[in-house]
């Protein structure tokens, strides 16, 4: 039987919001609190006054084929599958204990000397900092020239400046002393070729690299006064460059703050990511989802595959993990509709919610009705609250034995990772349900390193990258850029200023989600190339489509800007 194909001119987006009514779903819906899931074995010790310290990071190129990744206590290790071995249960995850051993500050105090470390090493992640530091580390950057040769006179990117600012920190953070902790050029010297503003910006962000060391390195004095300087030379209002330093800024000086013991700059008044996108105003996330290219892309990817799973099923039964306004699900009713050689006689909607989510849930579920109706698409709806995700059970979807099952799970899982009796159980009902394929979608980081200065460098390239393409993309929408910012603004102080069970807003790539999903003997399965062209083709037609890039890895797709990975989207069968 013919695949049914998936037309993208018949799911323009507009079409459906005319339909569908309100959206609420936001782009940023990946930046939900995601405690837990510790990528431990990455790195050593930071260096610290006293000589008794070791260097922070090895060669990543080396590590990473050495590395071993685990979860808090586990350790997730390559699996070759056997159709026929015997089911074992994970292990719990647990809050990371022994951090002393792998080199996270612990509370036993510590005496520092009043010497700055000559040789930085903590920050030796930049030089190896994968793709982003190809380009100039091919070139062999050993002058300043070398990286003006690198550069062309397009305006450089938000991470394009962080990127040349920590080359640059790197060349010269021997000379970095006391005497250059005060607001002038550190080294009376710019980059050629560069306008005046870049050359400040790059000078900026050397600063608050210079910070980020010795906040790690407990110089908190010394790292005040860079701060200072950061604070005095950005704002929430001027350039992406600026912002993202002001953010940052302020994240360093609630963690130096903490670690004091003096009041925090927030007080009271703490949020959280999620609390914020479930309370930002329906019209901001339609400005979002129209002109911030990222969920459009992935819903209609996912959708895709979907229908390519189920073309031979006339019952298709969708367990949706994070259905909020379910803007994707009418992407789906109305593929399912074109269906001409199979015709569908039920789709069938669970979704599973909070008792908080209560009233937005069922909303959607009755557009999601007048929807299908419109279309006359056999249509079912079951919503399943509780209290707790912890009390899920399998009896709640009410699955019967001729449907197909499909799991699709946007940005949900990354939230249950500090609680693994909760994660332990939702993956073995998921798996005991049998979903012909299951779609998961997560932000492709790594903010969970129980190193503040590694999670430090990979948070800044990843928000640098995030405000130029709020910039970009919202340039017109001044104040919907203001609101997503403040949503990032959240979890750049939760990666950069707290520890422990604080720290929710945790964040892993593929790579360690595929060790993860391996212990319940799941197969990633790969995108056609039908999926693939639908990826592209959604992004093209953006205004600023043309910075979404999607590339694969391995089996599943990475969706960046300007080369920068955002999110990941990946298929899965159970064996």
């Amino acid at each position: 039987m013919e695949i049914d194909q998936f037309s993208s001119a018949a799911l323009n987006f507009k079409g459906i919001q005319e339909v569908y009514g309100s959206l609420q779903e936001v782009v940023f819906q990946g930046k939900d609190s995601f405690p837990g899931l510790e990528l431990l074995g990455e790195i050593d010790p930071l260096p610290i006054e006293n000589g008794k310290g070791t260097n922070i990071l090895k060669d990543l190129n080396q590590h990473h084929q050495q590395q071993e990744f685990k979860v808090d206590n586990l350790i997730l290790e390559e699996v070759n599958f056997d159709p026929d071995m015997q089911l074992q249960p994970t292990p719990l995850f647990q809050e990371t204990t022994g951090l002393k051993k792998h080199g996270v500050a612990s509370s036993e105090p510590v005496e520092y000397n009043k010497h700055v470390p000559s040789s930085l090493a903590s920050l030796e992640l930049l030089r190896n900092y994968g793709s982003r530091l190809k380009r100039l580390s091919e070139q062999s950057i050993s002058t300043l020239s070398n990286i003006e040769t690198y550069l062309d006179r397009q305006k450089m990117s938000t991470e394009e400046i962080i990127r040349v600012a920590g080359a640059r920190y790197i060349q010269y953070s021997a000379h970095w002393n006391d005497s250059f902790c005060i607001p002038m050029h550190p080294y009376g010297l710019n980059l050629g070729g560069l306008s005046e503003e870049e050359n400040r910006d790059i000078e900026l962000a050397q600063f608050l690299f210079a910070a980020a060391e010795r906040v790690g390195c407990k110089q908190f004095e010394r790292a005040s006064r860079l701060l200072l300087h950061c604070q005095w030379n950005s704002s929430a209002s001027a350039s992406a460059v600026q912002r993202v330093i002001f953010h940052f800024t302020q994240a360093l000086q609630e963690r130096i703050y903490k670690e004091t013991g003096r009041m925090t700059l927030k007080g009271s008044e703490k949020y959280e990511e999620r609390e914020l996108i479930q309370k930002m105003d329906t019209n901001v996330s339609v400005i979002c989802h129209q002109n911030v290219p990222f969920n459009q892309v992935m819903q209609f990817t996912g959708t895709q595959t979907i229908v390519e799973h189920v073309a031979s099923d006339t019952k298709i039964h969708l367990i949706d993990l994070e259905i909020r306004s379910g803007v994707h699900c009418t992407a789906l009713i109305q593929a399912l509709t074109e269906r001409q050689d199979c015709i569908v006689k039920l789709f069938k909607i669970t979704a599973i919610g909070l008792n908080t989510c209560k009233a937005m849930i069922e909303e959607t579920g009755k557009r999601l009705a007048n929807f299908a109706e419109s279309l006359n698409l056999p249509f079912s709806y079951n919503a399943v609250f509780v209290a707790d995700i912890a009390e899920i059970r399998e009896y709640h979807f009410e699955i019967e034995r001729d449907e197909a099952v499909v799991i699709y799970s946007p940005y949900f899982l990354r939230s249950l990772i500090s609680r693994p009796d909760c994660m332990e159980n939702l993956m073995w009902i998921i798996r005991n349900m049998k979903p012909i394929i299951m779609i998961v979608i997560e932000v492709e980081a790594n903010h969970n390193s129980p190193s503040f200065v590694n999670r430090f460098v990979e948070a800044l390239f990843f928000y640098s990258g995030f405000f130029d393409c709020v910039e970009t993309c919202l340039k017109q929408e001044i104040e919907c850029r203001r609101i997503v910012e403040a949503i990032l603004s959240e979890g750049i102080q939760n990666i950069v200023a707290m520890e422990g069970r604080e720290r929710r807003v945790r964040d892993v790539k593929i790579d360690v989600w595929r060790r993860f999903f391996a212990r319940y003997r799941m197969m990633e399965t790969g995108f056609s190339e039908s999926s693939i062209y639908q990826a592209n083709l959604v992004a093209k037609e953006f205004a600023f489509g043309k910075f979404c890039t999607i590339d694969k890895n391995g089996k599943c797709l990475i969706i960046g800007w300007k080369g920068t990975p955002m999110h990941s989207i990946s298929a899965w069968r159970f064996l």
